[in-house]
């Protein structure tokens, strides 16, 4: 199997994620733009150009600037998206090359979720 396939989150899958509610780690790497026009509840903003000094940050650091805990390395719910997977792949491929070895891609990104979700 390819390694990208094991990367890849479904609407599905995410919105078992969402629901359950505990860990998730919702990663929004589209422009600031797009994010004004609509997100998915929980998610944080990370530009995706932003994403690889994001994530090397030392943990006091991503607090201060992003309001939340950074994820530990072995975060098992750490999921990136954009709007249509492409910048969420790329985002993905950052982090585990950071060691977050079990970060995912919702592929179909807020494109899908909006038109799911209304």
């Amino acid at each position: 199997m390819a390694a990208s396939a094991t990367r890849d989150i479904s609407y599905k899958d995410l919105r078992v994620l969402l629901d359950k509610g505990q860990n998730l780690f919702l990663v929004d790497v589209r422009t600031q733009e797009e994010v004004d026009k609509g997100r998915i509840p929980g998610s944080i903003h990370i530009p995706v150009n932003a994403v690889e000094e994001a994530f090397a940050m030392d943990p006091l650091a991503y607090k201060t600037k992003y309001g939340v805990a950074k994820p530990p390395l072995d975060s098992s719910e750490l999921v990136f998206h954009c709007q249509m997977g492409k910048r969420g792949s790329v985002a993905t491929s950052k982090a585990v090359e950071l060691g977050y070895v079990n970060a995912r891609n919702y592929t179909r990104g807020y494109k899908e979720w909006s038109e799911k979700e209304g």
